[in-house]
């Protein structure tokens, strides 16, 4: 009888715990979505780096540079995309890369930079904070007449007590 009485608590307490850690795991992210190479001569990148690859960098550079070590520490993905404009892809590319700016405000990101270029280029830095002095994420988006450049880079980045590429 005592148990279905904690039941309710329970399973109130497990649902808040995982409504919690989607909330933390997903500070800093931003879903760009799937990209589908335009095609031939166009210029398709997508790179992804993660935490695991980050800490063996950190760990390369370590001794001569302990600071550029624990910034690396503190970067769990770094995420860049680039898509060729061609005449097939361009319009939809517009609207996603609208719509992607557009979720960036709306979820509390906010715009750093804003850059509108003669020929066309169009950038946007965009940050996320995660409180106090920690940068929970960057999001640049890029767009010129030939590709869209989507890069987002995610961690707990804190300034305090770097020294980093200081010369003695």
């Amino acid at each position: 009888m005592k148990t279905l009485r904690y039941r309710p608590f329970v399973f109130a307490l497990v649902t808040a715990s995982l409504c919690l850690t989607a909330k933390a795991e997903s500070l800093g992210v931003v879903d760009f979505g799937k990209f589908t190479p335009p095609g031939k001569g166009s210029e398709f990148v997508e790179v992804q780096v993660r935490s695991n690859l980050l800490n063996f960098a950190a760990q390369l550079v370590e001794k001569e540079q302990p600071d550029a070590a624990k910034l690396l520490r503190s970067v769990q993905l770094v995420r860049v995309n680039v898509v060729g404009l061609t005449d097939e892809n361009r319009e939809e590319m517009q609207k996603r890369f609208q719509k992607i700016r557009q979720d960036l405000e709306s979820h509390g990101w906010e715009r750093n930079v804003n850059v509108q270029g003669k020929d066309g280029e169009d950038v946007g830095v965009y940050t996320q904070t995660g409180g106090g002095e920690t940068l929970a994420g960057v999001a640049v988006t890029v767009m010129d007449p030939k590709n869209v450049v989507l890069v987002n880079v995610v961690g707990d980045i804190r300034r305090k007590g770097w020294v980093v590429n200081e010369k003695e």
